[in-house]
């Protein structure tokens, strides 16, 4: 009796135990069904829906946004037997750009590095530079509200160069060196910036203008516009060239770039300064046009032209082996390239 006793008091433990374990089984559902679980009975599965406790990732907050740049155009023409002629030449040119922008309700902070640097190569000739370029420019601007395109900035730009340049094919005497020169911006202005036009305007009436030439011979020669060396009836020097040279003057840049038809990017640069004290009315002009034909997200063409006039700078050349200074000349630089451009 007291087996049978201990038999069904067992059983009543035991049951209840064996029915009701939990299988909890996982899936992964489309969007709007509910997840469930699974209690497996003796001889029958109940489905209960589950409350799934999620959570939320917030992504820091950042007001800056960036955009770089890498690339390199190549362009060149062969000749092998051609009855008419030619010289076979070469051309490569490696280019970045790098930009951080940082806009916050009323501020806006641009930065733009951009760096360039290009060889030709001719049957018969050296090796020679056709682009040399280091450039930095950065914008700060404030503006009242929002809804106002106008910015009250200060601009700072930066330009000089990587290698010695040279009148060719006279390559002893360089006429240009690494900040020989370098050109520094600074002042104070109003900016427009339009995204829907796709323009960027800038206006400063105190701009100061510093030009570097930081190599003594160059700058004994007067190169650049700095004050050059003076010398006694013998020769003999007396005063070395200044290195530097400052001005203050008024300056206005302009930057366009668009989509002008499909797979077709305009984009132009254009600056204009003039020296309040030095000759005002007589302007600097640096324009840079560049056509942009993409084929793919990697290759694209590219065709350009940029135009320098600067009263300071004089034109040199080879006349009877002798190295001749002239007088201030319209620089003109036009190039043709097909290569590839990685964005990142």
């Amino acid at each position: 009796m007291k087996l049978l006793t201990y038999t069904l008091l067992l059983l009543a433990f035991t049951i209840p135990l064996h029915c009701f374990s939990q299988e909890v089984t996982y899936t992964t559902l489309p969007d709007g069904l509910t997840p469930v679980t699974t209690l497996t009975t003796t001889g029958k599965s109940l489905h209960v829906p589950l409350k799934i406790q999620t959570k939320t990732h917030f992504l820091p907050l950042t007001y800056w946004s960036k955009k770089n740049s890498l690339g390199f155009d190549i362009s060149e023409v062969a000749f092998v037997n051609w009855s008419a002629g030619g010289t076979s030449s070469i051309s490569g040119l490696f280019k970045g750009k790098f930009h951080r922008v940082y806009n916050r309700s009323n501020y806006n902070w641009s930065n733009e590095l951009i760096v360039k640097y290009g060889l030709n190569k001719q049957d018969g000739i050296d090796l020679r530079k056709t682009e040399d370029a280091i450039q930095f420019n950065s914008t700060f601007g404030y503006r009242k509200d929002t809804l106002s395109n106008w910015f009250h900035s200060a601009k700072f730009n930066f330009n000089t160069q990587f290698t010695n340049g040279y009148a060719y094919p006279n390559i002893e005497k360089a006429i240009s060196k690494p900040f020989a020169p370098a050109y520094i911006f600074m002042g104070i202005g109003a900016e427009n910036i339009d995204k829907d036009k796709n323009r960027t305007f800038y206006i400063s009436p105190f701009t100061f203008k510093t030009t570097l030439v930081l190599d003594q011979r160059l700058a004994d020669q007067g190169a650049f516009g700095v004050p050059k060396a003076t010398y006694d009836l013998d020769g003999n020097l007396l005063t070395e060239g200044e290195r530097s040279k400052m001005e203050l003057g008024f300056l206005i840049t302009n930057k366009y770039k668009k989509e002008i038809f499909k797979n077709v990017i305009l984009e132009n640069r254009l600056s204009l300064y003039s020296d309040y004290v030095n000759r005002f009315g007589n302007i600097d002009v640096d324009c840079d046009l560049q056509v942009e034909l993409v084929v793919n997200q990697y290759v694209k063409a590219n065709i350009g032209a940029h135009v320098i006039y600067d009263d300071d700078i004089k034109s040199k050349r080879e006349i009877a082996g002798i190295q001749v200074t002239e007088g201030p000349k319209t620089q003109i630089r036009q190039a043709i390239g097909v290569g590839i451009e990685y964005i990142f």
